[in-house]
């Protein structure tokens, strides 16, 4: 049978029914834009991460660009990304005049680190932007700690995560989530939030998200027109409540995979000690990851590679690299020999065993 690469259908089956209901609710009650589901999910979503802020914006893009925006960084400014990681978290910090910085990251995590972040650090350093790739919490703490710098965490992929004890969102000054439909909590379209503890912060992202106001009349920034659509926030309501058991089905994925015998076939990364990752996406390693990929896809399991263009090289980013051979060896490595592998709430032994059964074909 055909192994995809997420199952977004088979969690939803049984709760079709309720959504729908619950959109026909918003259509009949005629309020669409910041309305009582929003509220109500905003207060839900902070209250799962553990802050006292949650912001519904229109994408996680956005989310990004109003969070860096919320802690006063601009043109001049440098903020340090990973260059292994998808392109809006630079592309976010370039459409505000400052300027992407990037550095390289932790081979196993694939996550950055101290001291990844330390050797890209200048005067000129306003902030950091911490990814939670592909679900793994990194460790914003001691990055924290040691540098004493502002921490977007991009949280995209890690709705679920936790990192002793502290949720995925709740670990920088300021946090980012997308609901894009095949993230782990998705949307029945774009969507995202920014969330915090500081209720400054939480200030800045209402009025930068409603272009600058906080009450429709005074403007006090150019801002931006981006909010979370209210029938979106009725069906984040319906499905926030399952991320958990949610994000318990792909733990038991990835333990299917090792059970099965996948570290015989592919390097497996590793978690941080106290980190319990929420497993968006399961990646995996090899000297020889585009074989690999074809033999998996020959074989009907829809695995694919990810950021094989690292940002440092992306064409865009150019005038930030500007003409520098920047050395990124681990970001270099995973780009070339990353493969992503099916995963979802709902994979199983069976599905594991195929994976590793397609890879065992000489």
């Amino acid at each position: 049978m055909p192994v995809p690469l997420f199952d977004t259908e088979t969690p939803l089956a049984d709760l079709r029914p309720i959504i729908l209901e619950r959109v026909s609710e918003v259509i009949r009650a005629g309020r669409f834009i910041l309305g009582p589901e929003v509220k109500a999910f905003e207060q839900e979503l902070a209250a799962y991460v553990g802050v006292g802020h949650a912001i519904g914006v229109a994408n996680g893009t956005d989310a990004l660009t109003i969070a860096a925006r919320a802690l006063g960084v601009g043109p001049g400014d440098e903020v340090v990304v990973p260059s292994f990681t998808f392109y809006a978290t630079a592309e976010a910090i370039a459409a505000i005049g400052a300027t992407p910085v990037f550095c390289d990251v932790d081979r196993d995590t694939r996550n950055i680190t101290v001291e990844t972040v330390r050797a890209a650090l200048s005067p000129r350093t306003k902030a950091v932007v911490a990814v939670d790739l592909f679900g793994m919490p990194a460790d914003i703490p001691a990055i924290r700690a040691a540098l004493g710098l502002p921490v977007i965490e991009d949280a995209a992929q890690a709705l679920g995560a936790d990192l002793h004890g502290v949720r995925a969102g709740a670990l920088g000054d300021i946090a980012t989530f997308s609901f894009y439909p095949s993230k782990n909590l998705g949307a029945f379209g774009d969507g995202g939030a920014v969330t915090t503890a500081d209720d400054d912060l939480a200030e800045r992202v209402r009025a930068l998200r409603f272009h600058g106001s906080r009450d429709k009349q005074t403007f006090e920034y150019v801002g931006y027109n981006s909010r979370l659509d209210e029938i979106q926030a009725a069906i984040l309501r319906v499905l926030l409540p399952h991320i958990d058991a949610w994000c318990d089905g792909r733990r038991a994925g990835v333990q299917a995979y090792i059970d099965a015998g996948l570290g015989d076939h592919l390097e497996l990364g590793g978690a941080p000690l106290g980190a319990t990752p929420a497993w968006h996406l399961y990646v995996v390693t090899h000297p020889e990851a585009d074989q690999k990929l074809a033999r998996l896809n020959d074989a009907g399991v829809q695995a694919r590679a990810y950021y094989r263009v690292p940002l440092h090289r992306q064409p865009a980013m150019e005038p930030y690299v500007n003409g520098r051979q920047l050395e990124l060896p681990v970001t270099d490595e995973l780009a070339r020999t990353n493969l992503a592998l099916p995963i979802s709430p709902v994979f199983s032994r069976a599905q594991a065993d195929e994976v590793v059964a397609a890879l065992a074909i000489e």
